[in-house]
């Protein structure tokens, strides 16, 4: 049965099955069936959807692969239950099965479900198509099946570099007396190659075992060197001679497909699992693995409010090659009181969310954006949400932040993933000074890490309450996706499961319940809102001018507080001290005395202490007696006696101030620097603007200008049923259509017709309105008289419209080139 006629023959579910499953194969939509089949054998879209393809369902594809020719379900039954002689395969009922169960608790004798299973997910994905009697792979499969099962290529491709002459020397050597060509009589000695692999020596014998089981190619010094079975010297010559190696370049061979085949006993694959290996690690109680997560959950969001809030305060600048300083980055993690990996996460996190952006000035700074108010005012479960979806589906790794090894930017053009033969392959920086990669830099981004960490959060949510290890994590990974390999993706597993437990996706690395709802498209706001520690409205204030805050703060007061005082310390109670520095900082961002004062007494469990009061009271009494405005900067103060000392003070000196009046002092510095140096001194100045106003430093209030940036997010979603609905409509459609198109005709012989153009254009309009077909002369571009068989459709503007029989398809002509009209 041909592919084509076996994808026409699929019912409207089982194709929308495929391009549900293939969405590549419908972008855009096919014209037809044809170009569907045509597009399904592509290599790039058979690549893509073996990579999907788990270990048993992959074996069951090179078993195939390597047949030469279509096989019944029965012969490849046999073949399977060779693979899975030295392991148990599942029965029917193993579906049921948890997944941490071992496999040999799972034992049947029987692996037919399991291969009836992956028979029907091949099917459903056009890799295998055909009936049980003659199973075959889909066109283009094999091409891109590289050593499929660690198998080298046929015999007869194998040596087809080969000269002839050497072909029919080693020929003779190996099957004297047959006939044929040198490649023929090759192949068909290394069809039973029982004789030659027992004629070698033991040498020569264990070189072809270390092949057998792949990868079946190796690197031979010379490897194109002549000999014969005579002259062999070394054990690689006793191979060479008897085409059991074959040379596929100067200093590499590879072992034929029937010699690796008979080496292996006629198995393919050797300890085949049919189902996924156990996960192995701790058991953790369901209610506590939440509450966990749920705190980890709570401190992520905080510090992502955090980050947001000091960076509008005090916001670091943007590198010239773009991203994060590392100074910068190094004074975030302390402020958060972080280690450095967990702030870059919750700055790639907030970035990716729109949160923070590049704006300011000519040199930019990392600012708020104003997403980061709206998203501020939800409430708690519904901000983390939008952080843990984010975290699910960017294509950032801030676990890159500050790597140096080449192997960790692997992908960086078009995200593929390597196969196990290209493990080592890395993609070199333009940057051959190999500095480490910063934070917010667009370096750290990699196609493939939403896939990682979808695969990574399947794995535990496969295994409800347990813990699994990292090495049992990479070897189920392994399992479901063999061909996504190498060492990059064991990087990005080991980030996906830390960075889990930090965003609180995972608690003491089981999947939260929360966690779950994620991945699974649930409700996970609804889960977690319950277990979130309730904000409280209220501090402890103590004597030594410090605040306890008994637990997570609402959002207003954390921010107040966060203005008016500094943290101090973390932990279960969170505790900050205030100063006469943070007092100012309130007061310069426009609160009054009386109204700290206030806003403590309303908010504390406890009055407010007397040295607290006097510390606001005497802070807010200096505050803003001196003010500086633009001279280049200028001091003003009704107070001559102030300014006095100010001019007398020795570390006045560098301003270089001169008294204009009694109460101004005129200075060449700027207006910022010069309140910065009389804080310094221990004066308590504020700006003023030239209309002589106080200017207000709205500390908490920058944003970055223009709209929140609009982030592109991988999403691991499958194709919206509606939509392939609809491509399989069209696609029958067009298939109809184009099964309907009629062949060419062959266009009659004899005279071409001619005649006078008022005849030809009357005939042409009575064969319009009866509908009939006529037979006309034409003139093409170069002149030459051709002969064309019509269906006149209309006729307009100089130009007849007409189906061409004699072309199969739709033309325009020039009625000034039609020689004549006759009937057919």
């Amino acid at each position: 049965m041909e592919f084509t006629e076996w994808i026409r023959g699929r019912t409207d579910e089982q194709l929308r099955a495929l391009v549900s499953a293939r969405p590549e194969l419908i972008t855009p939509v096919p014209a037809h069936l044809e170009g569907l089949a045509s597009r399904a054998g592509s290599p790039s879209a058979v690549a893509r959807v073996l990579d999907r393809l788990d270990r048993f369902t992959l074996a069951v594809v090179e078993t195939l692969a390597v047949q030469d020719g279509p096989v019944s379900k029965g012969r490849l039954h046999e073949l399977i239950r060779a693979a899975l002689a030295d392991q148990a395969a599942p029965t029917e009922a193993d579906a049921a099965a948890p997944a941490g169960a071992d496999p040999a608790a799972l034992a049947g004798s029987d692996p037919e479900p399991a291969l009836s299973a992956a028979l029907g997910r091949l099917g459903e994905l056009a890799l295998v198509y055909g009936t049980d009697d003659a199973l075959d792979l889909g066109p283009g499969v094999r091409k891109v099946l590289d050593d499929p099962a660690g198998l080298g290529p046929w015999a007869a491709d194998a040596f087809r570099h080969h000269p002839p002459e050497q072909l029919d020397e080693m020929a003779d050597d190996i099957a004297p007396g047959t006939q044929g060509s040198g490649k023929e009589r090759l192949a068909a000695a290394l069809a039973r190659p029982a004789a030659l692999v027992e004629s070698v020596s033991a040498e020569a014998r264990g070189a072809l075992d270390q092949l057998a089981w792949g990868p079946p190619t190796g690197r031979v010094p010379n490897a194109r060197r002549e000999v014969r079975v005579a002259s062999a010297r070394s054990p690689i010559e006793e191979l060479l001679a008897r085409g059991l190696l074959a040379a596929v370049g100067e200093e590499s061979v590879t072992l034929p497909r029937e010699v690796g085949l008979w080496l292996r006993g006629g198995r393919v694959h050797r300890g085949l699992l049919a189902v996924p290996p156990p996960l192995e690690g701790a058991t953790r109680d369901k209610d506590l693995a939440d509450r966990t997560a749920a705190g980890q959950a709570f401190s992520f969001v905080r510090s992502v409010e955090e980050l947001c809030e000091r960076w509008s305060v005090e916001p670091p600048g943007v590198l010239r090659t773009g991203g994060l300083g590392v100074r910068d980055l190094k004074r975030t993690a302390a402020e958060l009181d972080l280690p450095e990996w967990v702030a870059a996460l919750v700055i790639e996190v907030a970035h990716a969310a729109g949160l923070i952006a590049a704006g300011g000035g000519v040199d930019g700074e990392w600012l708020p954006t104003s997403g980061y108010d709206l998203w501020r005012v939800r409430a708690t479960a519904d901000r983390w949400v939008a952080l843990a979806t984010t975290w699910l589906h960017m294509d950032r790794v801030p676990g890159l932040v500050g790597d140096r090894s080449a192997g960790a930017r692997q992908e960086r053009a078009g995200g593929a993933m390597p196969t196990s033969g290209e493990a080592g392959a890395t993609i070199k920086r333009s940057d051959e000074r190999d500095k480490a990669l910063n934070a917010l830099h667009t370096d750290l981004r990699r196609a493939s890490a939403p896939g990682v960490r979808a695969a990574t959060l399947g794995v535990l949510a496969a295994a409800p309450g347990l813990a699994p290890e990292r090495d049992s994590v990479l070897e189920r990974l392994a399992w479901e996706q063999p061909r996504r390999r190498g060492p990059l993706r064991e990087r990005l597993t080991e980030f996906a499961l830390r960075e889990a437990e930090q965003v609180g996706v995972t608690g003491l690395g089981a999947l939260s319940a929360h966690g779950r709802e994620l991945i699974e498209g649930g409700d996970p706001a609804g889960v977690l809102a319950p277990l979130l520690p309730e904000p409280v409205d209220h501090v402890l204030l103590q004597a030594d001018l410090t605040a306890v805050a008994p637990g997570p703060l609402t959002s207003e007061l954390n921010r107040w507080m966060t203005l008016t005082a500094d943290v101090e310390s973390k932990g279960g109670a969170t505790v900050y001290r205030f100063s006469e520095g943070s007092i100012r900082r309130a007061l310069d961002a426009g609160h009054g005395g009386e109204e700290l004062v206030s806003m403590l007494t309303r908010h504390s469990a406890t009055p407010v202490p007397q040295a607290l009061s006097y510390l606001v009271t005497d802070v807010a009494r200096r505050h803003g007696r001196i003010r500086v405005g633009t001279a280049s900067a200028y001091i003003r103060c009704d107070d001559p006696a102030l300014l006095d000392q100010i001019t007398a003070d020795r570390r006045s000196t560098a301003l270089r101030l001169r008294r204009l009046a009694p109460t101004v002092i005129a200075s060449r510095s700027s207006r910022a620097a010069l309140v910065d140096s009389l804080r310094a001194m221990g004066y308590a100045p504020v700006a003023e603007s030239l209309d002589g106003d106080v200017i207000i430093s709205q500390l908490d209030s920058r944003r970055a200008e223009g709209p929140a940036p609009v982030r592109t997010l991988s999403s691991p979603n499958g194709l919206d049923p509606e939509v392939a609905a609809a491509a399989v409509r069209a696609l029958r459609a067009g298939d109809a259509a184009h099964l309907a198109r009629r062949e060419p005709v062959e266009t009659p012989s004899g005279q071409v017709p001619r005649g006078p153009a008022t005849a030809t254009i009357s005939a042409l309009q009575e064969a319009i309105k009866q509908g009939v077909r006529v037979w006309i002369g034409y003139l093409d571009s170069q002149g030459n008289a051709t002969s064309r068989i019509l269906e006149p459709a209309r006729m307009e503007g100089g130009y007849l419209t007409a189906y061409d029989e004699t072309r199969a398809a739709v033309h325009r002509f020039a009625l000034h080139r039609i020689t004549g009209v006759a009937g057919v």
